[in-house]
């Protein structure tokens, strides 16, 4: 993973770590290091960034225990060279991130995609609770009507329950904030690019600090401690 590097992998392991984790900069990255006797551009952190975070999400999407069968489904919005785009999500009832995805337009065809994606990765959920979206609400219909026409097991699949209440959609709109908290010191993205790829190094640190990975058990590692096993 960290072959042919000019810096060891511990130096940008914890680079990565600290700009998805904490509210720094990527010059206070570069300020950090140098206290600690290493030169390194905050240009590099950042190239560091975009090539590892995808890696690291992948290795930890494939040790991510199952969620739950209850999805609370919404979409926050993100702010890339002064304009508006989204940042589809969706949390189980227990609070643990089920999937996310991150869009240019919120339409219907934005909607479809990202509840596509997840019934994809997680399988079916019973319920799914919105808040008063109607696009949402018909992006669900289509979907689970496309799936259970799909279906190819000899089982009769139940429609997906739907629950429009903006109240019971707290869960995820607190939830959104905790990654709306890491984004806010950046000032918004440069490109679509790197908003995807740092989105996703955060809501992987964010899944990280919920205990989502199967190794975690009884252990609670830390942050540290986590990234080291998905590099091992």
């Amino acid at each position: 993973m960290f072959k042919g590097r000019h810096f060891d992998r511990s130096v940008i392991l914890l680079c990565v770590r600290w700009y998805l984790a904490y509210g720094l900069s990527l010059r206070n990255l570069e300020e950090m290091m140098a206290e600690r006797g290493i030169s390194v551009d905050h240009a590099t952190v950042h190239r560091w960034v975009l090539r590892y975070s995808p890696e690291l999400l992948e290795r930890f999407n494939r040790r991510k225990r199952a969620v739950s069968r209850n999805w609370h489904v919404d979409e926050t919005y993100i702010k890339v060279r002064g304009q508006w785009k989204y940042l589809y999500r969706a949390v189980d009832s227990n609070g643990d991130t089920v999937e996310f995805w991150f869009s240019t337009r919120r339409d219907l065809a934005a909607a479809k995609r990202f509840l596509t994606r997840a019934l994809t990765r997680h399988g079916r959920p019973e319920r799914i609770v919105i808040d008063g979206s109607q696009t949402n609400r018909e992006a669900i219909l289509s979907v689970d009507t496309t799936d259970r026409l799909q279906n190819r097991s000899r089982r009769r699949l139940k429609p997906i329950r739907i629950r429009q209440s903006r109240y019971l959609n707290n869960r995820i709109e607190q939830d959104h904030r905790r990654i709306k908290r890491r984004v806010r010191p950046m000032l918004g993205f440069q490109s679509v690019h790197s908003a995807r790829v740092i989105l996703g190094g955060i809501e992987m640190v964010h899944m990280m600090r919920k205990q989502q990975a199967k190794y975690v058990r009884n252990m609670e590692p830390t942050l540290a401690a986590q990234f080291d096993l998905l590099t091992a």
